[in-house]
């Protein structure tokens, strides 16, 4: 009898079962339907094995026992073609009515396919012991029905393939070309009993591919990782079912005797922990972190008082390792709108602790959500700002004392949203310094003031420099200085019509590469200025230190010099120490001809401010120029 393929596919389900079995899992709809399937592949192979022993032994058995075992193996291969379509529909309909009423749908008809099997008529070849086969309208009902199937499967891989997990859709997708391939070999010639094993092979790729238990752990921690954390709450958002989130920052480890081997076991202990509270799914998500999914707040809520009382305590074999965690509380998940959600949220509460920690726990409520998704929002319009070439550079003039006329400007960066309107800076500035589209958005700036001073050539209404900002972000980068150079060499300009702002607020790494870049970009010939000195991020220390030529008084502390009396002692003692450096001064938000005055017989050698002209788009700017030249010329004569 042709039986060997059978067994191979038989033991080779068995051995995946094994393996599925031996690891955690979390209940997904998609494991079910994969358990599903498994089983009834493994049915199969069973009954095709049973089956021709009974056709060996025809003239021996009675003839009603041998058609209903080979009838009961076709109905199994019904029952292989239904469980693999709802396979698919576990991952295409996620909404819990919509996926139960399909598997009625479909149940229905599989139902009506096995009834037929049983009640159509059977014939049977048997030739030899490696011949033989059954044929008649039973069978062809089964491979109508089957093909039904596989025609189901294929449809929805066709018409929800961007719905779909693409592992998935590469993996069923696979199973069906081997399934049907080996149907139609089967089909026209008898002999090749290859349905069952095509089956089993069908599995083991999905298994292998997705099902594994495997791909859903942290193997470092024996969690469940982030994939599968989007897995489960998608799951559950697709049932309509309310879950509430706990997770637990966990700091450094610190032991009494600071041995690697006591953190371990103390980690270890955390884990094993975590994975055994009931009611619950632990996940791992960043490093520290530890998010653990309820089926109820009131639960979440129990749990996180009885988190906070066990590390009070230590870990470890002898309690060596104390801890003093932070927890994130989220007890409505349904304020947001996707699993991804869930993960950016917690990212962007703990990226502002200082905003929304209440004593040791961050609550994710609406308010929270609400700052997020506007996050989001402006991360988005950036992007299309910076996709579509909608960022636009204003530039507010700067008045020399000494001259009596303008001589520079700073260029300041705008964006415009799609009907227009445009966006100011302190929308969108702090978005991407903390996601890191500043270094983009940074190059983009330059690049179009470089592009500006070669076309419209400012230094002609006497625009000695342009001043540009640079992001905190943007001095920690290493390669900040060469791609200057290489766009300031693109457009041919003069480094000393540029001129970099920076502000002191660099960590003692960033400012390390800041010096090398600012060392090279001044050896090109660029010059720097020292921004926003007097708002607490500049120091008298920062000037010493850093090679600049300007220090720019923030606006704040121009109007605290008009405000209160102990700011001028302050605000004259910082004059006198950079005139005696040698530097020049700016000072930021003049607004009056009372404070331009008073700033001018300080001895101020640069005024900036609305007094002369709020920051203007490039026509708009030239135009200015133009006029401030023709008055001067006027005067002149």
């Amino acid at each position: 009898m042709n039986i060997k393929m059978q067994v191979c596919g038989i033991i080779l389900l068995l051995v995946i079962l094994y393996f599925y079995s031996r690891r955690n899992k979390i209940r997904l709809n998609t494991q079910t339907a994969f358990i599903r399937m498994s089983v009834t592949t493994m049915a199969a192979l069973f009954l095709d094995i049973l089956s021709l022993v009974g056709l060996a032994h025809h003239e021996t058995w009675s003839v009603f026992l041998v058609n209903l075992i080979c009838k009961s193996y076709l109905a199994s291969l019904v029952l292989c073609g239904f469980s693999g379509l709802v396979y698919t529909c576990a991952d295409v309909y996620k909404v819990k009515k919509r996926y139960h009423f399909q598997n009625r749908v479909m149940a229905a008809i599989a139902l009506v396919g096995i009834i037929l099997v049983y009640i159509l008529p059977i014939s049977k070849f048997v030739e030899d012991p490696e011949q033989m086969y059954t044929y008649g309208p039973s069978v062809i009902c089964t491979y109508l029905f089957c093909f039904g199937f596989l025609f189901g499967n294929t449809f929805l891989l066709i018409m929800h393939k961007s719905e779909m997990n693409i592992r998935r859709w590469e993996a069923v997708r696979t199973w069906m070309v081997i399934w049907i391939g080996a149907a139609l070999i089967q089909f026209f010639n008898n002999k090749l009993l290859l349905i069952g094993y095509a089956g089993a092979i069908g599995v083991m790729i999905i298994y292998l591919k997705l099902e594994n238990p495997e791909l859903n752990l942290d193997h470092k921690s024996g969690l469940f990782n982030r994939a599968a954390l989007i897995l489960y709450t998608n799951q559950l958002y697709g049932r309509g079912e309310e879950f509430a989130i706990l997770g637990v920052v966990i700091p450094q480890f610190v032991s009494i005797h600071s041995v690697a081997s006591f953190d371990r076991l103390a980690r270890q202990e955390i884990n094993r922990y975590f994975m055994d509270i009931p009611g619950s799914y632990a996940f791992k998500g960043e490093e520290d972190e530890i998010i653990l999914v309820f089926q109820s707040k009131e639960r979440a809520e129990y749990y996180r008082g009885i988190l906070k009382s066990r590390f009070e305590f230590g870990w470890g074999e002898n309690g060596e390792v104390f801890l003093n965690p932070s927890f994130i509380y989220m007890p409505h998940t349904d304020v947001v709108n996707t699993s991804e959600d869930i993960l950016h949220l917690i990212g962007h509460a703990r990226q502002n602790e200082g905003k929304y920690i209440v004593e040791d726990t961050f609550v994710l409520n609406k308010d929270v959500v609400f700052d997020m998704y506007e996050e989001k929002r402006v991360e988005n319009l950036l992007q299309t700002a910076m996709d579509k070439d909608w960022v636009e550079v204003f530039y507010q003039p700067i008045f020399s004392t000494k001259q009596q006329g303008f001589v520079a400007a700073e260029a300041l960066v705008r964006i415009r949203d799609e009907s227009g309107k445009v966006i100011p800076p302190g929308m969108f500035i702090g978005v991407a310094e903390k996601n890191g589209m500043i270094l983009k958005l940074g190059e983009i700036i330059f690049e179009k003031v470089c592009r500006f001073i070669r076309d419209e050539k400012p230094e002609r209404y006497g625009i000695h420099y342009i001043e540009i900002n640079l992001s905190v972000i943007q001095c920690g980068y290493e390669h900040l200085a060469d791609n200057y150079i290489r766009v300031m060499k693109k457009y041919q300009i003069d480094p000393d019509m540029i001129n970099l702002e920076i502000t002191e607020s660099a960590s003692l790494d960033e400012k390390e590469t800041l010096l090398d870049n600012m060392k090279e970009l001044i050896n090109y010939g660029v010059k720097f200025s020292l921004d926003d000195f007097g708002t607490g991020q500049s120091n008298l220390n920062y000037i010493v230190d850093m090679p600049v030529d300007i220090v720019k008084f923030d606006r704040s502390m121009i109007l605290s010099y008009f405000e209160n009396g102990k700011a001028k002692y302050v605000m004259d003692a910082a004059m006198h120490m950079i005139h005696g450096m040698e530097l020049q001064i700016v000072s930021e938000g003049i607004e009056t001809e009372e404070q331009y005055d008073v700033m001018k017989d300080l001895g101020i050698s640069y005024i900036q401010g609305y007094y002369f002209s709020k920051p203007l788009p490039e026509k708009e700017f030239l135009e200015f120029l133009s006029q401030q030249s023709e008055q001067e010329q006027l005067s002149e004569a």
